[in-house]
């Protein structure tokens, strides 16, 4: 595949941390693969502590990409492996890494891009910001800094003019890896393309949207993390509240970052502040046998809540959001439920719902209601549904992180969150950090305190298995 990208120069702060193993150079590996790099480029990893020699450091990242890639290309990770070197740095000192970029941007040529990726701890992100300034890393790079921004609004504040003390906004990426998914950038063309659904698509004809991110998973040695963070900063102000700003935005006037970006920030303008009083809190039961937790933690590991939007097209409709570990199914699940049509003519049916899976494979269902065959006008289900990937063979969608890494490249902010954004969502969360609920303990395996099964009302919480 031939591509117009510009040489790069790759700095990744974290480079021996898990997201990096996880996702970052395995997304660089599949991006070289697809022939989706730059023909020339370097990747320098950084963090406080050596891992030894840089054939040392370049053995260590083959064995996780050889791990994380099923039938690696030896020749592309061979290729990519040579061009990785590890250079330490901290936020006190950062002079041999800016040598170390400044030497690699000069062997590339004129034309070559900063990335610099920030995959830090919270407490960390700020210092190691000013260093970047002082040492003029950041001078005309792209930087992408990895969620959560800040820890609640104040911290968020302090964050964001932190960057802006080095960067302008143009350079920032706030990466939300939700937005890459195939699947919720379908949620706009789905939307905005076709005529049967965009009319429906309000108050007059839905009774409620659900957002359902639920885990099967436990918190697997993130204690610390978790402890620090919790279940409400980690999902809600991020992942969560995006996607609901990609359901509820209006038509953007055209698909580029700006148009795009300003309907999504409309939305979190028109949010009404969160109630505490509508938003349960859990905690699993075993979380504080975990290693790294307190025996006493309060800390919530489920959130289930109740948003509202308050525009004319969403006045009064109700958002569902949940999501938690060690639950009884793992799902990223968009639920619009239909107003049931008045007279009843039908005795009492289930409502109409639209389904849209947020998987690396798009698939969305309909569920509808219809004629059960045979002599007699009684009713029954109707529901089909589609995996989007099936319907075209050609391609293969990209894995979030890719796709955000590739747009980077590009210079692409579209499905990056701007600093307004981020600022309006810690302002609509603040009340819950304000006034925390009591975590309510559930079982591993259940869907969470009895409390949140009950929120949303008679309509209940809806999977598409009948969970």
């Amino acid at each position: 595949m031939t591509n117009q990208l510009d040489p790069h120069v790759f700095v990744l702060f974290g480079a021996t941390g898990d997201l990096a193993k996880r996702k970052l150079f395995p997304g660089l590996y599949k991006l070289a693969a697809a022939g989706r790099m730059p023909d020339e480029y370097a990747i320098i990893g950084s963090g406080r502590h050596s891992p030894g020699t840089d054939d040392e450091f370049r053995d260590h990242i083959g064995e996780v990409l050889r791990d994380a890639v099923d039938d690696a290309d030896d020749a592309v990770l061979r290729d990519l492996l040579s061009r990785l070197t590890f250079q330490t740095s901290d936020a006190d000192d950062g002079t041999d890494l800016a040598g170390a970029v400044k030497q690699a941007r000069e062997k590339l040529g004129s034309e070559t891009k900063t990335l610099i990726y920030l995959s830090l701890p919270p407490k960390a992100m700020q210092s190691m910001i000013g260093m970047l300034g002082r040492e003029h890393l950041a001078d005309d790079a792209r930087v992408v800094v990895e969620k959560p921004f800040g820890t609640d609004l104040e911290s968020s504040r302090e964050l964001d003019a932190a960057l802006k003390d080095v960067v302008d906004e143009s350079q920032v990426y706030r990466i939300d890896h939700f937005l890459g998914k195939e699947a919720v950038q379908n949620i706009l063309a789905i939307r905005f393309a076709n005529g049967l659904i965009e009319p429906a698509w309000n108050r007059s004809h839905l009774e409620s949207v659900q957002i359902d991110v639920p885990e099967e998973l436990t918190i697997e040695g993130r204690g610390s993390f978790y402890e620090s963070t919790g279940c409400f900063r980690d999902m809600i102000s991020t992942h969560l509240c995006q996607v609901l700003g990609f359901v509820a935005m209006e038509a953007p006037v055209h698909l580029d970052e700006a148009s795009v970006r300003n309907e999504k920030s409309k939305v979190f303008a028109a949010m009404r502040p969160l109630d505490p009083e509508r938003v349960v809190f859990g905690q699993y039961e075993g979380y504080r046998d975990e290693e790294g937790v307190d025996d006493d933690s309060k800390v919530e590991t489920y959130v289930a809540l109740e948003a509202f939007v308050d525009t004319e097209r969403w006045q009064g409709v109700p958002f569902y959001l949940r999501t938690g570990k060690a639950l009884a199914a793992t799902r990223r699940t968009v639920t619009l439920t239909f107003r049931t049509p008045p007279a009843g003519r039908f005795g009492e049916q289930a409502p109409n719902r639209l389904v849209l899976e947020l998987t690396d494979d798009p698939e969305f269902g309909v569920h509808l209601r219809t004629k059960r065959p045979g002599p007699d006008l009684e009713m029954m289900p109707l529901d089909f549904h589609v995996a989007i990937a099936d319907e075209d063979t050609e391609d293969t969608p990209l894995e979030a992180y890719e796709r955000l890494l590739l747009d980077v490249m590009r210079g692409d902010q579209t499905l990056f969150t701007r600093a307004d954004e981020v600022d309006r969502l810690w302002e609509v969360c603040q009340p819950v950090l304000d006034a925390p609920p009591n975590p309510l303990p559930y079982e591993r395996g259940s869907w969470g305190p009895t409390e949140a099964l009950e929120l949303p009302g008679g309509t209940g919480w809806w999977l598409p298995d009948g969970s």
